[in-house]
């Protein structure tokens, strides 16, 4: 009986190298089975986080492009809509056949609904023109047509729903901006199809999914190598993974910039677009002015007149859509330089006094912050004109231990909204809201019956160090 225990003993009795060999791989073994499943769960989790990010700035690009199409079709509509009555019928033609001329891309379109349901304006899909849809809902059961009117109630926002794609009649998910023009009580929006973003991200769900498979079936392939190689394969296997993620978000950058150059193409052809009806009409009026001139008729001098008449005003909307875009001597030059050029221009236009003083900041501000205060102290200058009647105006840009701080006095008329920033009236003033909302700033509105004070500031976040400071091209001024 010994003996046979002597053997089996023996038999089964493991060598000192193949002890070591399995004190080694055992836990080298288990160690990678528990690395496996704690970087397959870790890739599943950061590749979901960026897709959702992924899908999150695709659709924030759309949203975008949509406050830009109802920002060039408040352009076009404009100067017709604050002339306009309440109940002035002709204007409300003039700006339906405007926004129904309006088209864009392959489905893009305008539409307009009054506060009971009725559609006025639907250039793609002109069945639903003069029918009141309230109570419309998609197949999902989400309100339509209610919700735009009630979003365009309270000022505006954004509403989803699935709806037809005129070029295709194929039910997709649609994202809409609508705003409110309260003195008519219509509700004015555009949308943009998503399924492009859908079918992208499904895309790379589906991609990043067989990345992971593939990955484990590497690990596990590796855990059957040897020491070394399994050491040297799990190495080889991270740098990879890292260049993997390095050449992603390589990728996702140059998506964002091509995404970006392709909303500013399709903004420069809408611009093109606004002033195609001023156009047009030149183009008929000199056609009728060479008619009357073959007949001899004494009216074509008055034909003349009228279209280059068009043109002057053709050429002052260009002139105007480009200056408020992006005016160019705020990048050349600086924030003092432009807000000289903005007060010599208001000024000029409407005869008014403006004091303007600043600091040299010797470029300082970087860019937000620039346009931020450009565009607010364009709003206030806008407000001046049109409701303040005052006869001077102060400018004066500074800059303090906090940040920069730029404040705009004028003695009109005061503004009759109560001036907290909860309760400002107005989309101008609202807006300058939302601007220093972006750069964490602070705006102060005070108004009287003597005059009106706007201060917006921004942290000292956005003040440049000298030594951060781009190289500049050409020598610049203040900013």
């Amino acid at each position: 009986m010994s003996r046979l225990w002597t053997s089996i003993k023996k038999r089964f009795s493991l060598s000192y190298r193949q002890k070591i060999f399995l004190l080694t791989s055992l836990p080298l073994v288990l160690a990678v089975a528990a690395i496996s499943v704690m970087v397959t769960v870790q890739s599943r989790q950061l590749a979901e986080r960026e897709i959702r990010e992924l899908e999150s700035q695709l659709i924030e690009a759309k949203r975008a492009e949509l406050k830009n199409y109802l920002s060039l079709a408040r352009t076009a509509i404009g100067s017709i809509y604050g002339n306009a009555a309440p109940d002035d019928e002709a204007a409300k033609l003039q700006v339906t056949q405007i926004l129904s001329a309006m088209i864009y891309g392959q489905d893009g379109f305008f539409f307009v609904y009054d506060y009971d349901g009725n559609n006025l304006v639907s250039p793609r899909q002109t069945f639903l023109i003069g029918k009141n849809w309230k109570g419309l809902s998609d197949l999902n059961g989400v309100p339509v047509v209610d919700t735009i009117i009630d979003t365009a109630r309270s000022g505006g926002g954004y509403h989803a729903y699935d709806w037809a794609k005129p070029s295709t009649r194929e039910t997709a998910r649609m994202v809409t901006y609508v705003i409110g023009l309260q003195d008519w009580k219509w509700a004015l929006g555009t949308g943009i199809f998503i399924d492009d973003v859908l079918s992208t991200v499904a895309a790379a769900e589906a991609e990043v999914q067989a990345r992971i498979q593939k990955t484990f079936v590497y690990i596990v392939l590796i855990t059957s190598l040897a020491l070394f190689g399994v050491f040297v394969a799990g190495l080889l296997l991270n740098l990879r993974e890292r260049r993997l993620a390095d050449a992603k978000l390589r990728a996702l950058t140059e998506r964002i910039i091509d995404t970006q150059e392709e909303e500013r193409g399709r903004v420069a052809r809408e611009l093109h677009d606004s002033i195609s009806q001023i156009l047009v009409g030149v183009r008929y009026t000199l056609e009728l002015a060479a008619k009357r001139v073959m007949c001899g008729d004494p009216r074509a001098s008055e034909s003349l007149d009228k279209g280059i008449g068009g043109l002057t005003e053709a050429i002052h909307e260009v002139r105007r859509i480009s200056a408020d875009l992006r005016p160019g001597v705020l990048d050349d030059l600086g924030l003092g330089p432009a807000l000289k050029s903005l007060i010599e221009e208001f000024s000029r236009r409407t005869g008014t006094e403006v004091e303007f003083k600043t600091v040299v900041f010797r470029n300082r501000l970087d860019k937000d912050a620039k346009i931020a205060l450009y565009r607010i102290a364009q709003e206030a200058l806008t407000n001046v004109e049109r409701h303040a009647d005052a006869s001077h105006v102060s400018i004066e840009v500074f800059g303090h231990r906090s940040g920069a701080t730029m404040r705009i006095t004028d003695n009109g008329t005061g503004i009759a909204a109560r001036p907290t920033s909860e309760n400002i009236g107005g989309l101008g003033l609202r807006n300058m809201q939302e601007r220093i909302d972006q750069l964490k700033g602070t705006l102060r509105v005070l108004s009287s019956d003597k005059g009106t004070i706007i201060e917006a500031s921004v942290p000292l976040t956005h003040m440049l160090s000298p030594e951060a400071k781009p190289p500049a091209l050409k020598p610049r001024k203040s900013a």
